[in-house]
């Protein structure tokens, strides 16, 4: 298992976050940003109605599911002022990121998209919201953008992951990817083709998911 610190299969210490308020105890959110973060919430349920951005019933578990799942990486890599988001998606992590980064010098988000459709929903936000965010309308391991942090979420299994993530590792970033249960087959599984070190971060915001860090990446040896 090519896993360091942390344990896999450990609980995490979620934390209680039902509405903003919990929010804003977990995450340190300001008023102007727990008002971006409501507004995006607008947006984002209505363009939710007219395209598949997220499942309808987690909306209702916005701040939890949502905006501290995504916001705890700030506390993973609190330095940390570039990120590229891959498979963007409906914006989590990176939207969120971009609004508690709102205002800090040098913060930037590269939220990269292949589908148009979506990428014109991460456009409208990081305009209405005037966000510290580019984004990228193309497929990811097209990019090698030069950031601190190459992260993503809900976007593909850990072996596909690490081959879009690749060009960015290898210029130095740090990978922190939001994933579920099953981190332990999914690592097994992307070590028949990656060597890498990593190690398993607990979810502050679900007791069941994980975050892999890694931290180098090659191609493993063929036996």
């Amino acid at each position: 298992m090519p896993t360091g610190e942390g344990d896999p299969k450990g609980g995490g210490g979620a934390a209680a976050v039902t509405d903003a308020v919990s929010f804003a105890e977990a995450a340190g959110g300001t008023p102007a940003q727990l008002a971006d973060l409501n507004r995006f919430l607008e947006l984002l349920t209505a363009g939710n109605a007219v395209m598949n951005l997220v499942g309808p019933a987690t909306l209702p578990d916005f701040w939890n599911r949502h905006a501290w799942d995504s916001a705890q990486l700030l506390k993973i890599a609190p330095e940390a002022l570039t990120w590229a988001d891959l498979g963007a998606g409906a914006g989590f992590p990176g939207l969120v990121l971009a609004i508690l980064g709102k205002g800090r010098p040098g913060f930037h988000v590269h939220l990269v998209e292949s589908m148009a459709k979506r990428c014109r929903f991460l456009s409208q936000v990081v305009a209405e919201l005037e966000l510290p965010a580019t984004v990228h309308n193309a497929r990811a391991e097209n990019l090698a953008l030069p950031v601190d942090i190459v992260t993503a979420r809900a976007c593909a299994p850990l072996n596909r992951l690490l081959g879009y993530a690749q060009p960015y590792l290898r210029a130095g970033a740090l990978g922190l990817f939001l994933k579920g249960q099953d981190v332990v087959a999914d690592l097994e599984d992307a070590a028949r083709y990656w060597d890498f070190t990593a190690d398993v971060v607990p979810s502050m915001s679900d007791e069941r998911g994980r975050i892999v860090r890694v931290r180098r990446l090659g191609r493993a040896r063929k036996v």
